[in-house]
């Protein structure tokens, strides 16, 4: 007898599909998902036979996982194309290369050992969006499945012809020593080959696959990958340290005093950098951003504009491509670049290629760069744990008493609340410039929590201590990831 099916209807989010493998959900699960995803991609290429971009990341479950995800996809009529041991965005930009229907990634990117998912996309550099995520849930949990006659055919060597594509397009006139990390994660087999290839002294940071993630996960805004990383710069006197999360898909910076700089104030220099050659040009940035975006005086000087939208890869990436901007910073370390210089989608790589570029085109040093940037205290992203299920209704409830905050002229910290962004969950700004932030997590089961202030130290802290003591009062609320 088969297995029973396993599927969480929680694990479709907002813009991928992420479970705790076999906990809640199994083999015959993701299987189901294959079918769905299959019939979905059949909907909207009108084709018999798709062709589909598969890859997986390096955990020890991850190649069970595709090899079910496969047989799913070729039930339905899919020809897939198995690129085998990947990033993201090396999935992403196969469907390029070899001009596929669609993709579908096998990886849970930075979460914890235990959990697996899937990335995946139909149109070019684009990925599923919440409208496309609901059709797939629909499709999958009411079995509504097409039945065809696929295949799977392994496609050799591309990780080589990735790392090809990124060096020859980019290489640098000077050296750059940079610390490579990767947590143990997939980007190991890749980050420091091509850095390399570009003219990079390359110092290696676990690098070597363990998908037991022995040290810390590969996640660049864990402070303790960030921390490591410090340590290597200083102790390599590196010019740069960059640091990959699990697929490869966001980067994290450290400069060469060894300070972290949020990937947002990273964003904001690549922008500047760019904006001196590609002006009137729009960018994008997430609403975990920091507020100088906004009122750059580079950037306003050569016409660019800044739009704040939905944090999410998907939200930030379709954002980058319907305003045809020429790039998109997250504030996570998904940063997005439009032609000429990429394909529109995430790549932690590509994205550390811009940087080495940043620091080619100057005489200074990181610190000295990031030292034009007005000096802003931010926190890190905080998530406190709040059940799925009670989350956005949560947020939705925040959002109203802020407004009656704004409404009733209630002082915090003694600011007026001037402003107030809710395209996701609420960001509330101050006449100084400073802001809070409070939003529903997309892939797990927390709040987001992100404060920011041009002024002090303090006034970051107060604006935290508001927003959880705000939150305290729900009884909604449990631990802290992190805090301030």
């Amino acid at each position: 007898m088969n297995e029973k099916i396993k599927i969480d209807p929680y694990g479709f989010r907002e813009y991928d599909a992420r479970w705790l493998y076999e906990e809640n959900i199994n083999l015959e699960g993701i299987k189901n998902l294959g079918k769905g995803l299959g019939t979905q991609i059949k909907k909207h290429t009108k084709k018999n036979n798709p062709r589909v971009i598969v890859g997986h990341d390096y955990r020890s479950y991850s190649e069970k996982i595709e090899t079910s995800l496969i047989e799913g996809l070729i039930s339905t009529g899919c020809f897939v194309e198995n690129v085998g041991l990947s990033l993201s965005p090396m999935v992403y930009f196969a469907q390029f290369n070899l001009d596929a229907d669609a993709v579908a990634m096998v990886t849970a990117s930075h979460n914890e050992n235990g959990w697996t998912g899937v990335k995946m996309g139909i149109q070019k550099g684009l990925t599923h969006a919440p409208e496309e995520m609901q059709e797939l849930k629909d499709i999958t949990l009411n079995e509504n499945f097409y039945k065809g006659d696929g295949n799977e055919k392994k496609i050799k060597n591309f990780q080589e012809v990735y790392k090809k594509d990124l060096i020859e397009k980019n290489k640098l006139n000077k050296k750059v020593k940079a610390v490579v990390a990767c947590g143990n994660g997939t980007a190991g087999i890749f980050a420091p080959d091509i850095l390399r290839g570009i003219g990079c002294e390359v110092v290696e940071l676990d690098c070597e696959l363990d998908w037991t993630f022995p040290k810390y996960n590969p996640n660049p805004e864990d402070l303790e990958m960030l921390h490591a990383i410090t340590k290597a710069v200083k102790d390599n006197n590196a010019d740069i340290g960059f640091g990959f999360d699990g697929d490869g898909d966001r980067v994290g910076v450290i400069d060469n005093q060894g300070n972290e700089i949020f990937s947002d104030k990273i964003g904001l220099l690549i922008a500047r950098n760019l904006s001196y050659k590609h002006k009137n040009s729009k960018f994008i940035v997430d609403v975990k951003s920091t507020g100088l975006y906004s009122k750059d005086e580079i950037l306003l000087k050569h016409n660019c504009e800044t739009i704040y939208w939905k944090t999410g890869h998907s939200h930030i990436k379709r954002k980058v491509n319907t305003e045809k901007a020429l790039a998109g910073f997250e504030k996570s370390g998904h940063f997005f670049f439009n032609q000429p210089l990429g394909y529109g989608y995430d790549d932690g790589i590509n994205s550390a290629i811009q940087i080495c570029h940043l620091l080619n085109n100057q005489n200074n040093t990181m610190s000295e760069i990031i030292k034009n940037l007005p000096v802003t205290y931010q926190s890190p992203t905080m998530a406190p744990f709040c059940k799925d299920e009670e989350k956005y209704q949560l947020v939705d409830e925040l959002v109203k008493q802020i407004k009656e905050i704004r409404n009733n002229k209630t002082l915090i910290d003694g600011q007026l609340i001037n402003e107030i962004l809710t395209v996701n969950g609420v960001r509330f700004s101050f006449d100084d410039g400073s802001w809070g932030l409070i939003r529903a997590s997309s892939n797990k089961p927390s709040l987001v929590i992100v404060t920011e202030s041009p002024t002090s130290n303090d006034r970051k802290k107060k604006i935290f201590d508001f927003i959880d003591n705000l939150l305290e009062k729900t009884g909604k609320i449990g631990e802290y990831d992190q805090k301030i």
